[in-house]
């Protein structure tokens, strides 16, 4: 089966404080390493021969515990990066609510930025990983598995893009936790890309607060 496999990157201190990270280069904490290190047997297990990973820190340490199980060389790609998160980025939720009280009302209504100044918009980040997503799932040959590693947020959105599934669903879909991931294989019938399964992890959850997966924490 030819397979697509997302992955989320491992958690950081500001994963664990709440706070919005976006494009801030943020590294792992001792969790994320210790839940990179548990994912990385398992996607060394699906026999992948492309491994891609967004440029920012937290992606590609994540994806280097890949490369070692694997033997795969990083291709590193800043499409794949998280949203922007504009003025957000750095705030706690407390700290966004303080500061951006219409745009955290318009978050906490279901909008993944809530228009705060200089959050990149939905369209925009499924511009840049859509076609990020379709070069990586092209490029897999049949019967082939290769590995994409980037952030919560933009992994949401674009997951429902390459799909053809309704923005209007967003809300309806959680976000993948840290070292989680989902799987996208072709259809046996050639009808085109089917999510064979979602959220998948290695390790115990850790969750944060309850925002962690679907705000531009990434």
């Amino acid at each position: 089966m030819t397979r697509l496999v997302l992955v989320r990157h491992g958690q950081t201190a500001w994963n664990l404080e709440g706070r919005a990270q976006g494009h801030t280069d943020v590294g792992l904490d001792d969790t994320g390493r210790a839940q990179a290190a548990a994912l990385a047997p398992y996607v060394a297990a699906m026999g992948p021969t492309a491994l891609w990973s967004s440029d920012l820190a937290r992606a590609r340490e994540t994806a280097g515990y890949l490369a070692a199980a694997t033997g795969l060389e990083v291709r590193p790609d800043p499409r794949l990066r998280e949203f922007d998160a504009g003025e957000r980025a750095g705030l706690t939720t407390a700290e966004f609510a303080e500061r951006f009280p219409d745009a955290h009302a318009s978050w906490q209504d279901g909008h993944i930025t809530g228009h705060v100044p200089g959050a990149e918009t939905i369209a925009q980040v499924t511009a840049r990983m859509v076609p990020a997503l379709r070069e990586a799932w092209d490029a897999t040959a049949p019967g082939d598995t290769s590995v994409v590693v980037a952030h919560g947020a933009c992994l949401k959105v674009s997951l429902l893009a390459l799909l053809g599934w309704p923005e209007a669903l967003i809300g309806s879909v959680r976000g993948l936790d840290n070292c989680g991931w989902a799987v996208l294989e072709a259809d046996p019938h050639g009808r085109g890309i089917r999510l064979a399964s979602y959220n998948e992890t290695a390790h115990p959850a850790v969750h944060g607060p309850d925002f962690a997966s679907d705000a531009p924490v990434g």
